[in-house]
C-alpha cells in the first residue's frame, strides 16, 4: 500500500536536496517519478526545484486550481513510482486530499517537503493537513542560528535586518529574508509566544 511521507523541517535542513536525492534514486533504479512545485515558489527557480547546494530538476507547476489526482491519473505510466512535491506547505487543503487519493486509490507513494510553520509560528494550510492526514512524518533538522540548539521556526527580517511580526504569510525569499530559530529565540525575536 502507498503512503504519504511529510518531510518537514525550518529552512536551510536540505528538504529539496533530500527531495532531489530520493528523485535520483529512483531514477538510477530505473523508475520514473513525478516532480511538482508550487507557483508561488516556481517562479523565482523558473519551474525548477532547486537546492542550496547546486542540485536541480524540472518539476511540474502547480496553481492553486491544480488537481493532482487528475494530473497523476492522466499522465501516470507503468513506471511512475513515486511523486515527489517541494514547499507543500503553499498548497491547499483539498491538494493535499488529492495528494491522499493519489496514494489511496492509484497506489503511488507521495513524498511531501515543507515547512511547517510561517514567521509568526502558525502553520501553513498544506502543512496543517499533512501533519493530519501522512503515513509518516520526517523531522529534518538543523541548527538555531544564534545557539547550538535545534532550529524549529523562522523569522522574517526586514531590509535592514530587524524582525517582522506583521505582514502576508507568503513572501518568497532565502537567507536575506528569514532566519532560523529555535523556540527560545523566537520568543525573544519575536515575543509572539
Amino acid at each position: 500500500m502507498a503512503k504519504i511521507h511529510f518531510f518537514y523541517s525550518t529552512m536551510n535542513a536540505g528538504k529539496s536536496t533530500a527531495l532531489l536525492q530520493s528523485n535520483h534514486n529512483y531514477k538510477e533504479n530505473g523508475m520514473d517519478t513525478m516532480l511538482f512545485i508550487p507557483k508561488a515558489d516556481a517562479d523565482k527557480n523558473n519551474g525548477f526545484i532547486e537546492s542550496r547546494i547546486g542540485l536541480n530538476a524540472k518539476a511540474v507547476i502547480v496553481d492553486l486550481d491544480f488537481d493532482f489526482y487528475k494530473y497523476v491519473k492522466k499522465n501516470k505510466t507503468e513506471n511512475i513510482h513515486c511523486i515527489l512535491i517541494d514547499e507543500v506547505q503553499f498548497l491547499s487543503k483539498d491538494q493535499i486530499i488529492q495528494i491522499s487519493k493519489v496514494t489511496d486509490t492509484l497506489n503511488i507513494p507521495a513524498m511531501c517537503y515543507g515547512i511547517r510553520t510561517d514567521f509568526r509560528g502558525e502553520l501553513f494550510e498544506g502543512s496543517k493537513y499533512l501533519l493530519a492526514l501522512a503515513d509518516n512524518l520526517v523531522e529534518l533538522k538543523t541548527v538555531c542560528s544564534m545557539c547550538p540548539r535545534k532550529a524549529i521556526m523562522v523569522v522574517r527580517l526586514d531590509q535592514d535586518g530587524k524582525v517582522l511580526t506583521e505582514g502576508q504569510k507568503i513572501q518568497i525569499g532565502g537567507n536575506e529574508t528569514y532566519q532560523v530559530v529555535c523556540r527560545k529565540h523566537f520568543r525573544s525575536l519575536t515575543k509572539l509566544i
